[in-house]
């Protein structure tokens, strides 16, 4: 080993990426050690980081070309050891010339005057804050005025995050293309307008509050015929924005982050989850400038309007987005407290469903508590030429009928079937009897483990057997 050229050498530790092999590999002979320290570009410690300081620095000197590195103390207790605290942090301006992306996860020794040290790494560019208590704005508005080169910022239960004078120094200044925020109590959609210019180069943005009790709100909060996007309150635009993900959020008519979804041009991903007063409006707006939208997912509750409880959207949204959403490859829909006795609690209907499926070469397709869809829904489906993934949970119109016709569905090779108690043994042998089984590699999942015994016992045994077949209670 000692023998072979450098180049060689530094070609074939590139090849291994399993950490736990590169830690062998680095016992074999001192140039590899030297040499795959020289390569690693990224390192997880946390909890086993004892006398952190000293560690961190002797890991530093290790791997002196670390790019990414992730702190994470979650699990730690004080039997552990000590934390890395605000001096542990000075390590990375001293001894960490190279990096780029740096997560600090539940990290309780770290405050406002360590996080400031970051600001001296001249070569960040992604910075990640998980569960970090102790620090506040003041810390990342530092960071924010010194470090205008972040292009990712991740906020994720930061509890004492409140004021935006950082998010709006950003936006003016900065060229963040990455922002995540996730159960900060002092930042609410409003103050995330307040970016200003700085929605201009986002490509990625994702907003979520912690999980309300009450999903019900009162006929106020919800107007199904307000249109948000005939105003121009907000002069900006998200013209790179490819991935919104929005989730337990309650906006208003005059204001909040709806205004966002008609300003996605480049859109390629949209997750709504659980997202209040949105009507049909919004998503019109979407879908007639995102004709790039590949992926969409939507988690409704039901809201109160007149006396009467519903879901957001209504077939106009399935229609809309069918026509200008061409493009559209995975389909989630979700429906939460809506009842199997009431399906009309749900927006949609199972003509406007079929019409989007049709219009579009949907290769993935996930229905949640979707009372609207039965076996002439199946019907439909088993002649999609791509759908590929099929998840239906809790789908108590569908039966055995229904089987028999997805059975002969060109492309599909996962079948996830969780809740669906009118399907029987005999439905689940209906993929038995389709012709062309033999040539699926189909993963089934069903709710019954009683059905494992008298399913396909034939294919089972043949060499072009299902590749996958899971069996869950």
């Amino acid at each position: 080993m000692e023998d072979l050229p450098e180049a060689l050498v530094t070609e074939i530790v590139k090849k291994i990426t399993r950490t736990s092999d590169l830690n062998s590999l680095s016992l074999v002979s001192k140039q590899l050690y030297k040499t795959e320290g020289n390569q690693r570009g990224a390192i997880r410690v946390g909890s086993g980081l004892c006398t952190a300081t000293e560690a961190l620095t002797s890991l530093c000197a290790r791997f002196p070309n670390l790019r990414k590195v992730e702190i994470d103390y979650s699990g730690w207790k004080p039997g552990h050891g000590k934390q890395l605290d605000n001096k542990g942090l000075f390590v990375f301006t001293s001894h960490c010339s190279s990096l780029t992306d740096l997560t600090l996860s539940f990290c309780s020794y770290i405050d406002d005057f360590g996080l400031g040290c970051l600001a001296y790494c001249n070569t960040l560019v992604s910075l990640r804050l998980i569960c970090t208590p102790k620090i506040t704005s003041i810390g990342l508005f530092s960071v924010a005025v010194r470090r205008t080169s972040l292009s990712a910022l991740h906020l994720i239960d930061c509890e004492k995050i409140d004021s935006v004078e950082w998010l709006e120094h950003l936006g003016r200044y900065g060229s963040l293309e990455e922002l995540v925020v996730k159960n900060c109590k002092g930042i609410n959609h409003h103050d995330l307008l307040k970016f200003g210019s700085g929605w201009m180069k986002l490509q990625k943005f994702e907003f979520e509050r912690k999980i309300e009790i009450n999903h019900l709100f009162t006929s106020e909060d919800y107007d199904p015929w307000y249109d948000a996007h005939t105003t121009n309150i907000y002069d900006f635009c998200c013209e790179s924005l490819k991935y919104l993900r929005l989730a337990h959020i309650k906006t208003w008519a005059e204001i909040g982050l709806r205004v966002v979804l008609g300003k996605c041009k480049a859109l390629e991903k949209l997750c709504l989850e659980y997202v209040h007063a949105l009507n049909d409006n919004d998503m019109v707006a979407l879908s007639q400038s995102c004709s790039n939208l590949k992926s969409i997912s939507l988690w409704l509750n039901l809201q109160c309007y007149s006396n009467e409880s519903t879901t957001s959207f209504t077939d106009n949204t399935l229609y809309s987005l069918a026509l200008n959403c061409r493009k559209l490859q995975i389909v989630d829909f979700k429906f939460v407290g809506c009842s199997p006795d009431w399906p009309s609690e749900i927006g949609f209907t199972q003509k406007g469903f079929l019409v989007l499926i049709q219009s579009c070469p949907v290769r993935v397709l996930v229905l949640n508590n979707a009372y609207f869809f039965d076996d002439e829904g199946m019907k439909a489906l088993s002649s999609s030429p791509y759908l590929q993934t099929l998840e239906l949970v809790r789908s108590c119109a569908v039966t055995d009928v229904g089987m028999r016709f997805i059975a002969h569905t060109p492309l599909l090779s996962s079948l996830t079937l969780p809740g669906c108690h009118n399907v029987t043994d005999f439905g689940i042998a209906e993929l038995g009897h389709a012709h062309k089984l033999s040539l699926w590699p189909l993963s089934v999942v069903v709710g019954s483990l009683s059905k494992l015994c008298r399913v396909l016992p034939s294919q089972l045994t043949t060499p072009l057997a299902l590749r996958t077949l899971l069996w869950t209670c």
